[in-house]
């Protein structure tokens, strides 16, 4: 219940009607469209006012300035908090679009939006995921720093704030996360964690009772804990000693009531995830001394005091923007790079390191044709940043020429995720939409599925990540079905704005690098064999950026296309063969990326693959989803083996004897 009213100094009074005008605006929005979270905004409209008002640095005028604070509210579900801090301070989201919260086509979506809504830093709602992204740009923050500091110039200095929930901390990608968090020594990480004992079912109690402050001070954070979430002066101070100790991050656990002021839902689930109700809000307004019938209220005062924001920021980044210029005389190159690489774009000439091979020359596999170009680029494009989930040995993706990040020196390229596939991409993502950094990471293909939720989350908000999955099909062997993908490829094309490239040699990978590497798109995934792959003939560069080209006509008037992908496509080229043998000529397409091929125009996707020429495709996984483009296919649709790779191949059908039987057949059956 809110407290009983006592006189209070002018300012004392101001700064509660500001921290009430959060709690009725996320009322009012949430009771009209009666769907959403009013809980949270209510419980935690304090401790977001200190930080909003004398903590955050940022420009509402120029949300992009890139020496800017970043806010992630983590707990995305109490949206309504974020809006209303962005209205109030001045971005350029509008009352109306409070009151058109949840609505069709509002600029307030029921969960931020990376994007769509002026002010919101990425897209959270999956809870766990913001924590893990919040951790993402503080390694990028750190990581510029290193790179474009230097003594007498910082032009790399700000901080990371996330608000979490008692849900955020329950997820295991935060977990992932906040253990590398502290091994990293991410000192200018600052997690507000919303202590208000209480989830969407019920109590906390009921299924989250270790001690969440000794669990991080063990990840090697510093901890803090406010016994009262509405004492401002409490806040303030626990956020001025994080800000002095940048030796590691920091995590202030707030005891807040959510649902505050409310008579009869504070302190209970029912004021987490639904409408209060109109007499119960208007119950609560007159308990926080607010007019009782006013809706969407702020007060001139209130509006005038957050607006000092506005000035604020425009003089903070003023001050940046002298002092970059001083940077800039100091060390032109330095600046020129660190101004390309902010707005995303690459040296003249960047893909010509990558690799060309001669066809015909010896195999190679496509992961270690990836490590090639990997290799290649890194020295060319400074903001080159990536690692693996403990595989970098497997999947090949460690910078040879570069030291991996550490806790005390962050001058490295190579990032040691360790065995958290989750968190790795999540972290990612939130260094992508940082700015300034080429993210990658790389695991087996069939870990995907540990990685899908950001990956998802990745291809939503078009941040530009390049996943790297090797291993990727039962030539993998003796490891076994645990091991061997079979759906994954499947369910990652079926993510929207998600590109997916499964090279078939050393030549299409390289292509397929420079498509992940390329500016001005979201999401790419890589899909890339263990075993060796031989060089192939008609193997075209411009066909792989196109999604599908051809790479063998078969003689005049073909009767057939033979479709291959990544280690089939010569499978499909020796089918070609055979049938050459017996009067029969066969077209062989090369489908590294259906997303990319989807892209062309129609004319461009018939001359590759002709209306009515019968199609049969080969791919080494799940036969799902490819009746878009084939007759039949040879597939896999159950899972695979613990036995030598080559054996699997055969066993399965994977030949090129099994292929032409297969296209003989869906011959005869036309």
């Amino acid at each position: 219940m809110a407290a009983a009213k006592t006189a209070q100094h002018p300012q004392a009074e101001l700064e509660t009607r500001c921290i009430n005008t959060i709690r009725t605006l996320a009322m009012d929005a949430v009771q009209k469209a009666n769907s959403g979270h009013p809980g949270l905004p209510m419980g935690a409209a304090a401790m977001a006012f200190v930080l909003w008002s004398r903590f955050l640095r940022h420009n509402p005028k120029d949300p992009a300035w890139p020496d800017r604070d970043r806010f992630v509210l983590s707990a995305g579900h109490g949206s309504m908090l974020l809006y209303a801090l962005l209205h109030l301070t001045g971005y350029d989201l509008s009352l109306d679009d409070i009151e058109h919260f949840r609505q069709w086509g509002s600029r307030t979506p029921g969960h931020p939006e990376y994007g769509h809504t002026p002010g919101v830093e990425t897209t959270t709602g999956p809870l766990g995921q913001g924590f893990a992204n919040a951790v993402g740009m503080a390694v990028a923050e750190r990581w510029l720093a290193t790179r474009f500091n230097r003594p007498g110039h910082s032009i790399v200095d700000h901080r990371t704030y996330a608000l979490a929930g008692d849900g955020d901390l329950m997820e295991g990608i935060s977990a992932e996360a906040a253990s590398l968090a502290g091994h990293l020594k991410l000192g200018k990480l600052i997690v507000l964690y919303d202590d208000n004992h209480i989830s969407l079912d019920g109590p906390t109690s009921w299924a989250f009772t270790e001690d969440r402050c000794a669990r991080f001070a063990a990840y090697g954070w510093h901890v803090q804990q406010v016994g009262d979430g509405n004492d401002t002066a409490a806040i303030a101070k626990a956020l001025t000693a994080a800000q002095a100790d940048t030796s590691r991050p920091h995590l202030i656990a707030v005891r807040t009531h959510i649902g505050f002021g409310s008579p009869h839902k504070q302190d209970s689930s029912a004021a987490h995830g639904a409408a209060l109700g109109v007499e119960e809000v208007r119950l609560t307004k007159e308990a926080l001394g607010w007019p009782a019938d006013a809706q969407f209220l702020v007060p001139d005062d209130v509006r005038a005091f957050f607006r000092e924001a506005r000035d604020r920021g425009a003089k903070a980044q003023e001050e940046w923007d002298s002092a970059r210029a001083q940077y800039a005389r100091a060390h032109s190159d330095l600046a020129a790079a660190f101004a390309a690489e902010q707005r995303g774009d690459r040296p003249d000439g960047w893909a010509d390191a990558l690799p060309r091979y001669a066809a015909g020359g010896p195999a190679v596999a496509t992961r270690a044709a990836s490590k090639d170009a990997l290799n290649a680029v890194a020295p060319v494009l400074g903001a080159l940043l990536g690692g693996s989930a403990d595989l970098s040995e497997s999947t090949y993706t460690m910078l040879e020429k570069y030291p991996a990040i550490t806790g005390d020196d962050f001058s490295g390229k190579n990032l040691n995720f360790g065995v958290r596939e989750h968190a790795m991409a999540a972290m990612c993502n939130g260094m992508a939409l940082h700015g300034g950094v080429i993210p990658y990471c790389g695991t087996f293909l069939v870990f995907s599925d540990y990685m899908r939720p950001s990956i998802r989350l990745a291809a939503l908000m078009q941040a530009p990540v390049t996943f790297v999955f090797t291993h990727d099909s039962v030539a993998l062997g003796e490891d076994g079905p645990t091991h061997q993908p079979i759906e994954q490829v499947a369910a990652l094309r079926a993510i929207p704005g998600l590109t997916l490239l499964r090279p078939a040699d050393g030549n299409e990978t390289s292509a397929a690098w420079e498509h992940a590497l390329r500016p001005g798109h979201g999401p790419t995934a890589l899909v890339l064999s263990r075993q060796k792959l031989p060089l192939l003939d008609g193997v075209r560069r411009d066909g792989v950026l196109r999604g599908g080209y051809v790479v063998s006509e078969g003689g005049k008037g073909p009767r057939i296309a033979l479709i291959g992908t990544g280690s089939e496509l010569q499978l499909a080229v020796g089918a070609a063969a055979i049938l050459a043998g017996k009067g029969v000529a066969a077209r062989v397409v090369s489908l590294p990326s259906w997303e990319l091929f989807g892209a062309q125009d129609q004319a461009y996707r018939d001359s590759v693959l002709p209306p009515g020429l019968p199609r049969l495709a080969v791919e080494a996984g799940a036969t799902f989803g490819w009746c878009r483009f084939a007759d039949d296919v040879v597939g896999i649709d159950r899972f695979g083996a613990s036995a030598p790779g080559e054996v699997n191949l055969e066993k399965f059908g994977f030949t090129a004897e099994h292929v032409a039987q297969r296209a003989m057949a869906l011959l005869e059956r036309r």
